[in-house]
């Protein structure tokens, strides 16, 4: 799960375990352009996950990246050794973005676009609004608030998420059995 990200910034991605003595560390990543995100000399802010540690630097900056594995090693300037590296793994990193910046895909979304959407069945039923976005490892979910009820989690795919209207500030939930409301036992 990544914090909320001021209107501002993007969550890039969240650093995993050190790989190696120098400093280097794992990304998960969180979106679709590493090669410019995080690209040498660029500056990424740190985050604390809710319940982390504080962090020990507010910024970091990329020295230099590779793959291994299928998987983004990065050396940050800031992390000289295991340790350091240690002491930053689960921490969210996030960059800042112009206010009109969208995602060149139509059909992708910053998660601040996202988060104070109304939300409404595509049978027209009012359900809540969208108050964050967890990224898990499977794939992205909508935390929806409902008033007066438990948050819903909603998995952000088309199946069941067909339509989502920047402009009008909505979007609508195919609602399946157990998507919104428990399955009734028998």
């Amino acid at each position: 799960m990544n914090p909320a990200a001021p209107a501002d910034e993007v969550a890039v991605g969240r650093i995993g375990r050190p790989h190696g003595i120098r400093g280097e560390v794992s990304v998960e990543l969180w979106t679709d352009e590493p090669e410019r995100r995080f690209a040498d000399g660029a500056v990424l802010q740190v985050r604390r996950p809710a319940g982390g540690p504080a962090p020990a630097h507010t910024a970091l900056t990329v020295a230099a990246t590779r793959w291994h594995q299928e998987r983004l090693l990065v050396r940050f300037e800031e992390l000289s050794d295991r340790n350091a590296a240690e002491a930053a793994r689960g921490l969210d990193l996030v960059i800042a973005v112009a206010p009109d910046e969208r995602p060149e895909d139509p059909e992708e979304f910053y998660d601040h676009q996202l988060v104070g959407l109304a939300v409404a069945t595509t049978d027209g039923v009012d359900v809540g609004v969208v108050s964050e976005v967890m990224h898990s490892g499977a794939q992205d979910l909508l935390v929806v608030r409902r008033e007066g009820r438990d948050d819903a989690l909603v998995p952000f795919v088309s199946a069941l998420v067909p339509e989502v209207d920047l402009a009008n500030g909505r979007l609508l939930v195919a609602d399946r059995p157990g998507l919104l409301e428990p399955l009734e036992e028998d």
